[in-house]
């Protein structure tokens, strides 16, 4: 075989070691143990993680360090990230930095950790598509377009269709698709519960309202609410678009389109108490209950025909008879844990555990893969030929069901769930990480062909901003709640690449995709900002629960959150502020403000306000939520900036 005899470049994260300035160099361990030698030249420069811009306020240049400045901040246990080329010389390989990137000031800080770092994070990521979708200042959801360009433009991809036996182009259609539209208003939603900007909350309400209005329709009879895949819209008509008209899901009404089209009304729903959300969530849950129910097996099947709603349809073709992760799995985080938040409502909790237990049961085959299953028959037999997934595994999905296993857990203990979250935690590093360069990767195959030493990448070894959102969370809730070390040290690892290399610094937002090494992906769909899989949600929900979980359960910090509950909304007037599932007794309500104005009436310990029961006026609520270690709020809040 060739020996590797010509440059190339790379990046490497790990912790300095030693420093040895008299030959320019330091030494580098990776989160596995391996250490490389890492030569600096006259070029190498240095820089410290950013938090987006603000594109109402453009900042100074960064600084940039470089020689001595630069060496005086690698210093032994510092984590960072060394970007070069390794060069074939000396029957070796000679790495030469060209760039670094620091996480933090000194050992042991990232600067990710400080109090509202996400809370800025989300503020800049909110005013990003803010101005990509409304950029005169008017929030109007005839003008929200589902694809926008990496620079944060509106961008209408041409449409194909086949007609008389000739394949057609259409660029003067606009396309809103229901469930995009509804994570962008998930976005906006956990934006206000964070800033208490107006503007977000009203982006959020006004999307609310034209999905209701435009994307929903209600059998009254059947007690069932269904969420169109999108409308189109051609010279000034709206044309409803019932079913995929093209993909995996050609002609089918996929579960998780019904799903995600509830994630941005529960949300909505927690801040404000609007009675129709709450019924049209409810609706779609009976929805749910009465189609997509395998009421012998158990579980939700992943799609029904759209003329008789029958998930064994011949029409569903490889979809027929199927269950799978989202149909599954995706209920818990999209919605029913920020319902039952919000209500405090037993049905959603018991539903929540229900899917869980499923889980817990299916997705576990250890004797065979180091991966979940995630494709299931009708009888849970494991489905390994499905279209493109085959034998595969979608490593996000695994953290991501670690993560809701723990919320599950803080809800109703159960050792099965945080044994199984723990088992995923520790066996997916070795398998589904990049513990050379930091992060997680894409789809993986999740068996080892004869001779193989290494699980093959299935398409590219690329990594989305969305599955590091996975780990992230997963990470800092199983720290939060067992606290083993490893679990930080993962957590911040991966935290401290997706805010070195995920923000664009040019032009706002988060890359939908970054090479292995960290540089920006720019082709295809993944050039995108806005699109049929990104929108405002996993990189806002990152935002609001890594707030949640960093300064309440890790760092003991306050946090503010942000309600405006409509007239008699709450049941019994009953404002619940919880912001996640936490451990029970870690938190508690410090204090509240109503329009500005100290306000007493509320219970620390179930951390619920009483609502002025005669409230005609507007209400605006500021509620500090503490952990348990605090009694009180320091008075000084943060002041920090990235």
């Amino acid at each position: 075989m060739n020996h590797i005899d010509f440059t190339f470049s790379d990046t490497i994260a790990g912790y300095v070691t030693t420093t040895d300035w008299d030959n320019n160099a330091f030494a580098l361990r990776t989160t596995d143990g391996r250490e490389y030698t890492i030569r600096l030249s006259d070029t190498t420069q240095g820089q410290f993680i950013r938090n987006p811009p603000d594109i109402a306020n453009p900042e100074e240049a960064p600084q940039i360090l470089q020689g001595r400045s630069l060496k005086s901040g690698i210093i032994p246990g510092r984590y960072l990230f060394a970007y070069g080329i390794f060069y074939p010389e000396h029957d070796s390989y000679t790495f030469e930095a060209k760039a670094t990137i620091f996480v933090g000031g000194q050992v042991n800080e990232y600067y990710f950790e400080a109090p509202d770092w996400w809370v800025q994070q989300i503020h800049r990521l909110a005013d990003f598509y803010l101005n990509a979708q409304f950029p005169d200042g008017t929030i109007n959801y005839r003008n929200y377009r589902t694809d926008l360009t990496v620079g944060g433009h509106k961008f209408q991809q041409p449409r194909f269709y086949k007609a008389d036996g000739v394949i057609h182009q259409e660029t003067d259609t606009i396309r809103q698709e229901t469930a995009t539209m509804s994570r962008m208003i998930y976005g906006f939603a956990s934006a206000y519960l964070l800033t208490g900007e107006a503007r977000y909350l009203q982006v959020a309400e006004q999307g609310t309202e034209y999905l209701r209005e435009y994307m929903r329709t209600v059998d009254e009879n059947k007690g069932i609410a269904y969420w169109y895949h999108a409308i189109d819209i051609k010279d000034g008509r709206r044309q409803k678009i019932f079913t995929p008209d093209g993909g995996d899901d050609y002609h089918a009404i996929p579960a998780y389109e019904q799903i995600y089209a509830l994630v941005g009304l529960a949300q909505t729903y927690r801040v404000t108490g609007d009675k129709r959300i709450l019924r049209d969530i409810q609706m779609t849950i009976n929805l749910f209950n009465q189609y997509f129910l395998d009421r012998q097996h158990g579980g939700y099947f992943s799609h029904v025909d759209p003329t008789n709603l029958d998930p064994r349809a011949e029409s569903l073709r490889f979809n027929r008879a199927r269950k799978n992760w989202n149909s599954i799995g995706d209920h818990i985080p999209a919605y029913l844990i920020n319902i039952w938040l919000a209500t405090g409502e037993s049905s959603y909790a018991d539903r929540a555990v229900w899917l869980a237990d499923l889980l817990t049961q299916h997705c576990p085959d250890y004797e065979h893969s180091p991966f979940m299953l995630e494709r299931f028959h009708e009888d849970w037999s494991p489905d390994l030929h499905w279209d493109w997934q085959q034998n595969r595994a979608v490593v996000g999905h695994n953290l991501k069901l670690a993560w809701n296993l723990l919320r599950i857990h803080n809800l109703r203990p159960n050792e099965k769930y945080t044994a199984l979250a723990q088992k995923i935690a520790e066996i997916l590093p070795g398998v589904g990480m990049d513990r050379q360069r930091g992060a997680w990767y894409d789809v993986m195959e999740r068996t080892q062909k004869s001779g193989q030493q290494w699980h093959r990448f299935v398409w590219h070894d690329r990594k989305a901003w969305w599955q590091q959102e996975q780990a992230i969370l997963a990470y800092l809730i199983l720290y939060g709640v067992l606290k083993k070390p490893q679990y930080l040290q993962l957590a911040r690892e991966s935290a401290s690449f997706y805010n070195a290399f995920f923000p664009d610094q040019d032009s706002g937002g988060i890359y939908f995709n970054v090479l292995d090494n960290g540089v920006p992906y720019l082709l295809g769909n993944e050039r995108l900002k806005g699109n049929h899989a990104m929108s405002s949600y996993h990189s806002f929900e990152l935002c609001y629960l890594a707030t949640v979980y960093d300064n309440l359960l890790i760092k003991n910090e306050p946090v503010n959150f942000y309600f405006k509950p409509k007239a008699g909304a709450f049941k019994d007037n009953l404002l619940r502020v919880q912001p996640d599932i936490l451990p029970p007794g870690s938190v508690h309500l410090g204090e509240v403000w109503i329009n500005g104005e100290p306000y007493s009436d509320f219970d620390s310990a179930a951390l619920t306000v009483k609502l002025p029961s005669a409230a005609e006026r507007e209400l605006n609520i500021r509620v500090r939520v503490l952990p348990k270690e605090l009694k009180t709020a320091p008075t000084a809040a943060s002041t920090f900036r990235p």
